[in-house]
Formats: C-alpha cells, structure tokens, sequence
C-alpha cells in the first residue's frame, strides 16, 4: 500500500473489504453514545438504547479483528454522559453547517429520559459497558488508560465533581503482542517531601529523598494516567483527538514502517500522527465533507 489509504462509507461495510491480517494497531474514537449527528443515515451512536450502542461496537470490533494482526492492539478512546430529561432537545441541524456548540442529538422532542430504564442523573457508564462487551467478545483487555484533561469543559454541577478525565482502552487480539513500551518511556519526576515542621515551607525535591524510583537514563515506563490538553482544530466542527493523546498509541502499537488503522477517521488525527511518525495509514470515515475538506488535505500534508 502507499503511505496512506482513505475509504469512504460504514465503517461496518469497509472493513469486511480490507486484507485480513493486515494491520498493526488501532487507534480510534468511536461516535459516543447520544452525543450529535454527523449528518449521515445510519451512523453509529444514536441507537435508542446503550445496548444497541454497544451490540454495534462488538460488530464493528469482529471486522477489526479479523483484519488486525494476531500481535495487533486496539486503543480504544471513549467519553461517557449522564442520563437527563430530553425535553429541551430536538434534532439535530447536522454536524457539517454547524459550531460545535449548536450540535445537538438528534433525539425526540418531549420529556422522556434518554436512556428510560436508567434514572435521571444517572452516569451510563458507556466506556466500560463496551470494554467489558468487548472482553466477552473474546478481546484481551488489557489496561484502562486515564485521558486527564487538565482544560475540561465547564460544567454548571453542583452535586459531582467536573468531568476531567476520559478512558483509553487497550485491548489484543491474542495474549501476547506487539508493545513498544522502550518508545514511549516518559522523564522521572522526583517525587516532593516535605521537610520536618520547624521548615514548613521548604520542599526538598533532590534524589536522595525516597522518593525517586530510578529508573534506565532519568526514564521510567509510562504510567496509566495520561495528562493532554484539549486542543481544537480550527477546520472542525466536532471534537477532535490531540496529536499527544495518539502519539503514545502509534509508538507503542506499530513498528516503524507498520500500518496504523482508524475505522472511525473523522478529522484524520490518528493518520497525521502514524505518518509523521513513519507509520503507514488506513482511514475510514463514514461522511464525505470531513474527508475532502478536513481529512484528505491533512494527510497529504503529513508525508
């Protein structure tokens, strides 16, 4: 294959028609669940219910694997919501003639819930409603990586915390795979202590205070909790993942020269990144728009 390779159409319907065997790792972030419209019939994530969210997910995630490498990974991103009366929503305008802000789901007018056999306020829990789907479906998950966002977006709440996290779910194909942990070992930062009470206000932050757990070169092995700003891109009207959010992912999943795949390509991210970094890409992206006027220029940028 070339550098980069983009389909256009259902992720469900493109996957069946790639080489199976054929890819390294996946980088993606599916459609969640109830959250806007991108403007094509059939789209993945305004099921009426979260079961048949997450039934969609396990069949997108066969064709995955099917076409993923025996040593082949999945990093999986995705946000969850809370269940709320719907009254005040109505269908979506489409992603593609709208600000972020203005997208809204395309849900039905009236004073149900969103999810009705949950209660009102309830969190859905769809992240590990469909990594354990998954898990069931044969997949190896393997860790829970935590997206600290350190910029979340505002929330009005005044019983719960503000939402400042995501999951990135890593999963296999096989019990032993391909995992580059020596490309994305991360600086030591030593550890603070403070000093006796007499010096309140004095932090010692050299080595020697036990604090440090020394590791080859000042590097130690990436911990699970991952701190990336949100950074929007101009040309999108959705949001879209930070190039330092993928980067670890493409690293650590593919080998120089392997090929990265993302069935749910949006704005193209996940493609930059494995380019700029050596790797080969597949796209797939369910709306025309995004490909040709964010996507495709993008990608040709990168080589």
């Amino acid at each position: 294959m070339s550098d980069f390779e983009v389909h256009i159409g259902d992720t469900r319907k493109v996957l069946p028609a790639l080489t199976a065997g054929s890819v390294n790792t996946v980088v993606t972030s599916p459609p969640y669940y109830g959250l806007r419209d991108y403007g094509v019939d059939g789209q993945i994530g305004l099921e009426q219910t979260p079961e048949a969210y997450v039934a969609e997910l396990v069949e997108v995630f066969r064709g995955v694997r099917r076409v993923l490498r025996d040593d082949g990974t999945v990093w999986l991103n995705l946000g969850d919501s809370y269940n709320a009366y719907n009254g005040n929503r109505g269908a979506s305008k489409g992603a593609a003639n709208c600000k972020h802000h203005e997208i809204m789901p395309a849900l039905p007018k009236g004073n149900g819930l969103t999810v009705p056999a949950l209660k009102n306020k309830d969190l859905i829990g769809i992240p590990w409603r469909v990594a354990f789907a998954l898990q069931a479906d044969g997949w190896y998950l393997r860790q829970d990586i935590i997206w600290h966002k350190p910029n979340p977006m505002p929330e009005s709440v005044k019983d719960r915390c503000t939402k400042a996290h995501e999951y990135i779910f890593l999963l296999s194909k096989s019990a032993k795979y391909y995992c580059d942990m020596e490309a994305v070992k991360e600086l030591e930062v030593c550890g603070r202590k403070r000093e006796p009470a007499l010096h309140p206000d004095t932090i010692s932050t050299n080595g020697n205070d036990g604090l440090c757990q020394r590791e080859s070169n000042g590097l130690r092995n990436k911990r699970s909790v991952w701190t990336v700003i949100t950074k929007p891109y101009k040309g999108a009207h959705f949001a879209t993942f930070p190039p330092a959010l993928i980067e670890p992912c493409v690293l650590a999943g593919a080998p120089h020269g392997g090929v990265v795949l993302d069935p749910f390509m949006g704005a193209g991210t996940t493609g930059v990144v494995a380019l700029q970094h050596f790797r080969k890409f597949i796209g797939i992206e369910l709306n025309s728009q995004y490909v040709d006027e964010l996507a495709l220029p993008r990608l040709k940028a990168a080589i």
